[in-house]
């Protein structure tokens, strides 16, 4: 059994995790919210504020979801909208007490739902209050849902709420809808449906210094495998480095690196930053797409090229 307090500059207040283990018990009533949290979309946000105000109340605020989401593990959908580390800092952001990253595996993914709901949210969770939305799914073939749960509030002694999803111009928020617009690089729709701009986090590579030779150095950027990107091309941007915020202009696409090994990544200007960011650990929030990738003739016309993007980032 593994718990992780966690702390960093900013202030983010420390909140356990609990991974890579079933075998786990938690003290206190709990107020649970239970789901994958891809993308932590507004309707995700609306889970979490319900138990936080559970927390009001002085139930312990539990968040509840997978180490690894049943698309990718059952042969599905491989890119996720938010790594492991970028779930955290949000859910310990809003005051969450208590993180429990589930192992999804062939044994865990055969529990049966009656199972799941006796020994795991009765018996190790001590849940008193629940909350998902009613496209949840767990156990044995997916078989667990909304209705089971309520079926068994009684019996266990919780109180389990729906919530309704929400709707943006007449469609439901969802994650799959929110991938769809990263895919097609609307960058301003994905920030209103996540409530906050999409980011992309990671430690900053040396790279072929190809725009500090052009006068406009550049912050390299690999994110974490699995990690969806919107397609290849310059986005308007803004960044973080060490607690500042920048703004930027990005450019997603593969990249060469020193080691001659191509990755796909994201390569940002920052405007009005001055000193060392090599090894520095920033996050990139992409704003708005501004034009597709291109192949340039030359230096020359690239350099051209990158100073109207600049310039116009600038006016952004």
């Amino acid at each position: 059994m593994l718990f992780v307090g966690r702390r960093n500059g900013s202030g983010i207040r420390d909140m356990l995790i609990i991974e890579n283990t079933t075998e786990f018990h938690l003290e206190n009533r709990s107020a649970v919210a239970l789901g994958k949290f891809d993308g932590i979309h507004l309707g995700h946000r609306k889970l979490l504020e319900k138990v936080m105000e559970q927390k009001k109340q002085g139930l312990s605020a539990v968040v509840f979801t997978f180490d690894a989401s049943a698309a990718s593990f059952f042969g599905g959908e491989t890119r996720e909208l938010s790594t492991k580390e970028e779930k955290r800092k949000v859910f310990s952001k809003m005051g969450i007490d208590v993180l429990i990253e589930f192992p999804l595996n062939r044994e865990t993914a055969a529990t049966e739902p009656e199972n799941f709901v006796s020994r795991y949210l009765a018996g190790q969770m001590a849940t008193a209050y629940l909350c998902a939305g009613a496209d949840l799914s767990f156990g044995k073939g997916g078989a667990g849902n909304y209705a089971l749960l309520a079926a068994y509030a009684d019996i266990f002694g919780y109180e389990v709420e729906l919530i309704d999803k929400v709707q943006l111009d007449g469609e439901e928020v969802s994650s799959t809808r929110v991938r769809k617009a990263v895919r097609e690089g609307k960058m301003e729709d994905v920030s209103r449906m996540l409530g906050t701009p999409y980011s992309v986090s990671g430690s900053v590579v040396h790279g072929r210094a190809l725009g500090r030779r052009l006068g406009m150095p550049t912050a390299n950027l690999v994110p974490e495998e699995g990690k969806l990107l919107p397609p290849n091309g310059v986005y308007y941007s803004r960044a973080f480095v060490d607690g500042k915020r920048y703004r930027g202009i990005s450019n997603v696409g593969y990249k060469p690196t020193v080691s001659d090994e191509m990755l796909m990544g994201v390569e940002t200007y920052l405007y009005d930053f001055e000193g060392e960011i090599y090894d520095h650990n920033i996050s990139v929030e992409l704003l708005s797409f501004r034009r597709a990738e291109q192949t340039f003739d030359s230096v020359e016309a690239l350099r051209r090229q990158i100073a109207e993007d600049v310039e116009a980032g600038r006016n952004f």
